[in-house]
């Protein structure tokens, strides 16, 4: 597991600079193996080793499956990851060298649903948005853009809005994605930005 101040979401891109031995051992496993592995959220303590606080995370992973790998300099990896399924954690455990690890189940994926009439306004600023960065020279968004799929509209905005960790975490966990997108609508309109 690859535990971070962060929510990974299905479908949602991942950028990470690897650097520390036990997460060039992990990435290296997961290229020779085919093999995706998990990003789930630290509640507590920090990222790096060394640090007083024990590390406490999230019980829901989501899967990242690596897309591409770069080596910056010696000993330092830029990896970019897609999010794939959530899965739930089971027994995590740390080895000597500080990688957790955890048994995991499974999860339910979100099943297509198309985005209802009342909810368009959140898919058609979600594409001006994309327009906007684009301009700007960012794309945080893999293709292919599915702007008519309820699940995929929520979890992009989720993943670009300023709310907490803690709401980003619960946002992810919901099995309904037309609850999630409700939810992020209901946002949006009380901020009017749709």
């Amino acid at each position: 597991m690859f535990a971070l101040q962060t929510v990974l979401f299905p479908d949602g891109l991942l950028q990470l600079k690897v650097f520390e031995a036990r997460y060039l051992d992990l990435i290296s496993q997961c290229l020779r193996r085919q093999l995706p592995f998990g990003v789930v959220c630290l509640v507590q303590g920090g990222e790096l080793r060394g640090g007083s606080d024990r590390p406490q995370f999230e019980s829901t992973a989501v899967l990242a499956h690596i897309q591409d790998v770069d080596a910056e300099q010696v000993g330092i990896l830029l990896v970019r990851c897609l999010g794939g399924q959530r899965v739930q954690l089971v027994q995590p455990h740390q080895r000597p060298d500080g990688l957790w690890l955890a048994e995991a189940s499974a999860g339910p994926d979100d099943l297509p649903a198309a985005v209802p009439p009342e909810l368009l306004g959140s898919a058609g600023a979600l594409a001006k948005a994309i327009d906007s960065m684009a301009v700007q020279g960012q794309r945080p968004f893999a293709l292919p853009y599915r702007l008519e799929d309820a699940g995929w509209v929520a979890n992009r905005w989720c993943e670009i809005l300023p709310i907490s960790m803690a709401a980003k975490y619960r946002l992810m966990r919901l099995d309904e994605p037309l609850l999630r997108l409700k939810l992020v609508d209901d946002y949006l309109r009380s901020k009017g930005l749709i």
